[in-house]
């Protein structure tokens, strides 16, 4: 199997080198996979595109793909997972609040299912946040669940993979170009029919970083209104057309 990792980046010089060479030494070490690992370079305006530049010509198995203006979360992943060479596309979160350890679970899974998910709620897994961020993030998923009927249980771990052809199919369909597009493409994937696995894994709230991106009155305000434009959709059945 050819396996293409996703770091989507935008402002992220700084945790970026870490990040890959992490994630790189992970895949190297799971045995008869071939890898790269692309940089999905969205419009940053930090240094992130030097350091991009850098890494890739240090690491053979790395690829940068810049974009000159901010396109979004899902418009960079989509992007990236057509220019990819892998039969099988996954991403992980630059911060690596999930630790690349579990890269073996993500690519293993991919070989049987159509889509793979890391969860901080299923049986088994760790996580650490703090109580106000953890009663959210929980109200969001029951919510996905009760409103979208999903049958996960973690629908926002920036830590997934999908068989090529699932993920252009599930991109072209979805519509949010922000933090919602993980949970749209998930709740799609199981009206579509996809096999989905979903998996535990360790998660830390501020990851390498030492603190979150996530900005809680924005970002989580904006994926509840997300939950009932969705809704709205589907019945309309706007994403099947």
């Amino acid at each position: 199997m050819f396996f293409s990792l996703v770091l989507p980046a935008y402002n992220e010089a700084k945790a970026l080198p870490a990040a890959v060479e992490a994630a790189r030494g992970e895949l190297r070490k799971i045995k008869g996979l071939r890898f790269e690992i692309i940089i999905a370079e969205d419009g940053a305006v930090d240094e992130t595109p030097q350091v991009a530049e850098r890494l890739a010509r240090r690491f053979k198995e790395v690829r940068h793909l810049h974009s000159a203006r901010r396109l979004g979360r899902g418009k960079a992943l989509y992007n990236a997972f057509r220019a990819a060479a892998g039969d099988c596309v996954g991403y992980m979160d630059v911060d690596l609040a999930t630790p690349p350890k579990h890269l073996k679970e993500l690519a293993g899974y991919c070989r049987d299912f159509d889509v793979v998910t890391g969860s901080r709620y299923a049986a088994g897994a760790k996580a650490s946040r703090s109580s106000s961020r953890g009663f959210l993030s929980g109200g969001f998923n029951f919510l996905v669940r009760l409103s979208l009927g999903s049958r996960l249980f973690d629908h926002q771990c920036g830590f997934k993979a999908f068989r090529k052809k699932a993920a252009l199919d599930l991109c072209a369909r979805a519509r949010s170009r922000h933090w919602f597009w993980d949970t749209e493409v998930l709740v799609l994937a199981q009206k579509l029919g996809y096999r989905v696995k979903e998996f535990p894994v360790e998660w830390s709230e501020k990851g390498a970083r030492g603190k979150t991106k996530v900005d809680l009155r924005r970002d989580v305000w904006e994926m509840f209104a997300s939950i009932v434009r969705m809704r709205i959709a589907l019945w309309r059945g706007d994403y099947f057309a």
